[in-house]
């Protein structure tokens, strides 16, 4: 079996996929520089069990982590903990199946380049990618398959940090959607501006992406909140959920050894 490791900045993803690509389950945990790969372990070897696995059925590992302090620990994980040595999202080694065609190619996210390699092969391009994590970002796939660039917002729940912590009297709220855009007291103001100020966000920049790029372009969202999103906008017009493990899944099957 296969262990597929997403590594954020706000969380890690840990999934494990049979042998015909079945995601067989996966767990979410903090990320936390402190924690070591021995804990890591223990907990993901604990969670494996939970679910009627062991840790001796995992024969493979790939990773992708945006955050460079994470990728020893998350390779010492896989070699103390499951005895493999993992392939890993931006090595030179690794094959993505894609040309990122960017002024600097070596500067964007590993999860990225994953979700462009999974949403090209499921669903075609021309394509935006609306990844709802701790950034909003959009990312463009052409025709070919290839990553021609894109954005990076804010994301949600950082933005609503920043307005709790920078403002006085701005409580801590949660992303819902509000009944109505003229709030009527902070809470609700704060919910409508977060709410529909992103759907406007999203809204905008697929229409200026795709004004730019000169032509018509299917819109994938993914994330933990792009079905809330999603919910509110015709421009997206498919959500899914596990687009950056399936990514994962599919560099591997590229890379696979013998």
């Amino acid at each position: 079996m296969l262990l597929a490791i997403d590594s954020g900045n706000t969380n890690i993803v840990f999934a494990v996929f049979g042998d015909a690509g079945t995601l067989v389950g996966s767990w979410r945990s903090e990320t936390k520089a402190s924690c070591s790969a021995a804990e890591i372990g223990s907990w993901l070897s604990q969670e494996l069990t939970w679910q009627g696995l062991a840790a001796t059925e995992i024969t493979d590992a790939i990773l992708a982590t945006v955050v460079p302090s994470n990728l020893k620990i998350l390779v010492d994980l896989c070699e103390e903990t499951f005895n493999v040595s993992p392939l890993v999202v931006g090595s030179e080694s690794v094959d993505l199946g894609l040309k990122a065609l960017l002024d600097q190619p070596s500067e964007v996210g590993a999860d990225r380049l994953v979700n462009a390699v999974a949403a090209g092969e499921t669903y075609g391009g021309p394509l935006i990618c609306v990844d709802f994590g701790t950034a909003t970002t959009f990312d463009v796939v052409d025709g070919d398959g290839n990553y021609v660039g894109g954005a990076i917002a804010p994301g949600i729940n950082l933005s609503l940090d920043a307005l709790h912590a920078q403002a006085a009297k701005l409580p801590r709220v949660v992303p819902e959607r509000p009944d109505r855009v003229i709030g009527t007291n902070t809470i609700s103001a704060m919910q409508s501006g977060i709410y529909w100020g992103y759907v406007s966000l999203i809204e905008g920049m697929v229409r200026r992406i795709q004004d730019e790029f000169g032509a018509p372009m299917n819109v994938i969202a993914t994330g933990g909140l792009a079905a809330l999103f999603a919910e509110a906008t015709d421009v997206i017009e498919r959500t899914d959920a596990d687009l950056t493990l399936r990514g994962l899944y599919l560099i591997y099957q590229r890379n696979r050894r013998d």
